[in-house]
């Protein structure tokens, strides 16, 4: 069979049909895989842009919302914050040259003394800002920070609307650094909604509403950086909200509002780094709740009345904590009680470690002295003390602080504040590792302890003929002997010597 013949038999023609139709099935479904691909991956490209386009409409969203929720806080609040100008006057000698050069060379002639010089007045001005909180028969009462007004003789208030009115103290206090101020008007202007410090949590909004700088009625935003914060300047008793909204000199007795336009804290001091004394983010805010009972106060007596309960306290340091057995306790160490305070009345001791006030933990003893400053006199409050490793509570009549009884000494009892002798202050003192007693860190003028003879650097060994162990057994030897008279041994130097007595 020839080759042409081969070529046209039936079974070639057979397999030729069927390797042509492998050829242009598999062809096919390469093209269709070819086609599919780019048309899958332009899907997806789609869903890709797609979303995109989804996220940044809704990111827009949150961001216009959060733009009105600003805008609506500032409209709510900027009108009840006010700009503070004062102005201080003081006098002062100012030499007369009149007899120059006679006067220089010579000596002053012959005239009467009021002759030699005048008196000038100079004048300063202040800053700050202030809240008005309320509204009494056309008088608005304006709360603010007691350093702003300190010292001022004239006092003049800015409103957001640009008008000035003349203002006059109503009251004021050092202590919680507060003041409230008043001015006249028929105009209307709304009053600060007051909100709850108490429900302030780290990370919560925070706007501040103030003058700084005297750029009037300036908002500025950040969060709540910490709550609960102490140590402010010149002894300010109050906690501190800690914000990172910007605050400056000016921003002090303005506002700290929440996202809901409420007032929760007056602006009053600033942490720098000294060298422009700006704001590094660092600013402080006395809590709203601190400050609310003394509205009232300031506008019914011009002062604030606080609760004394008539202790000296103590934060108890790891040494101390070890000592009482109050290790990972919060609260303060009642060190001196004043005889016939509240706190003796109440059956309260030296050496009690103080820990909650009616059932609310005292943390420490600035926020101790906060608490039972809040207390109103006549008050019946339950405070909790640890004695001897046991809890104990003790009902207190409040009594009102009066500055001259808390500041007498003569009954402080028993005067003088001690430390545990350990091995730290052995080796600090140059003591002997077997060196005994309580050592008296410091002694209160004018009180029984300074009175009988006791000095700082004595170690006591015993009090009444009393041996004294330790730390905790120096506070309950005392608690239990030395009800109506005080004696010491003790030793000062290499001599062991008997104090006084000191009798009640």
């Amino acid at each position: 069979m020839n080759l042409m013949n081969k070529l046209s038999s039936k079974s070639i023609l057979v397999f030729n049909l069927v390797l042509i139709g492998v050829i242009f099935g598999f062809s096919l479904a390469f093209f269709s895989f070819v086609r599919a691909s780019p048309t899958s991956g332009s899907s997806k490209t789609v869903q890709a842009e797609e979303n995109p386009s989804g996220s940044n409409a809704n990111a827009l969203s949150i961001a216009e919302g959060l733009q009105s929720a600003f805008r609506s806080v500032s409209d709510k609040v900027l009108p009840s914050i006010v700009e503070i100008n004062t102005v201080s006057i003081k006098q002062q000698q100012t030499p007369n040259f009149n007899g120059v050069p006679w006067d220089f060379f010579f000596g002053p002639r012959n005239r009467e003394p009021d002759e030699r010089g005048e008196r000038r007045e100079f004048r300063s001005s202040g800053l700050g800002s202030g809240i008005i909180v309320k509204l009494e028969k056309g008088v608005y009462y304006v709360l603010t920070n007691n350093h702003v007004i300190e010292d001022a003789n004239e006092i003049s208030v800015k409103v957001n609307s640009d008008k000035d009115y003349s203002a006059k103290l109503v009251g004021r206090d050092e202590r919680k650094d507060l003041a409230m101020i008043s001015f006249e008007t028929r105009d209307s202007y709304p009053v600060a909604t007051l909100g709850d410090s108490d429900a302030v949590r780290v990370g919560d909004w925070a706007i501040a509403i103030g003058n700084p700088l005297g750029y009037m009625s300036s908002v500025t935003i950040g969060v709540v950086s910490a709550v609960g914060r102490t140590g402010g300047p010149a002894n300010n008793i109050n906690d501190f909200i800690q914000t990172d909204a910007s605050i400056n000199h000016g921003n002090s007795g303005g506002a700290l509002v929440n996202i809901h336009g409420e007032v929760i804290g007056i602006n009053t001091w600033i942490a720098s780094n000294g060298v422009n004394s700006g704001s590094v983010g660092l600013g402080f805010a006395i809590p709203i709740n601190n400050a609310k009972r003394s509205i009232d106060e300031f506008i019914s007596k011009g002062e604030i009345s606080y609760g004394w309960l008539g202790v000296s306290l103590t934060d108890a340091d790891k040494d101390f904590a070890k000592a009482l057995s109050v290790d990972g306790k919060y609260g303060a160490l009642a060190s001196n009680i004043f005889i016939g305070s509240p706190a003796e009345k109440g059956g309260i001791r030296p050496g009690d470690f103080i820990t909650k006030v009616n059932g609310k933990e005292a943390r420490n003893t600035n926020q101790l002295t906060r608490m039972v400053g809040e207390l109103k006199p006549g008050d019946k409050s339950v405070f909790t003390v640890i004695r001897d490793g046991r809890e104990q509570d003790f009902t207190v009549t409040i009594e009102e602080r009066a500055n001259e009884v808390a500041a007498d000494n003569k009954k402080l009892w028993p005067g003088l504040y001690v430390v545990p002798l350990t091995d730290e202050v052995k080796n600090s003192l140059n003591l002997d590792k077997n060196a005994q007693g309580i050592y008296i860190a410091q002694i209160i003028d004018q009180s029984p302890a300074a009175i009988i003879g006791m000095k700082r650097g004595d170690r006591i060994l015993s009090i009444n003929g009393k041996q004294v162990k330790d730390f905790a057994d120096f506070y309950k030897v005392l608690r239990e002997s030395a009800e109506k008279e005080l004696q010491f041994s003790f030793i000062r130097g290499d001599s062991e010597l008997e104090s006084l007595k000191f009798k009640r």
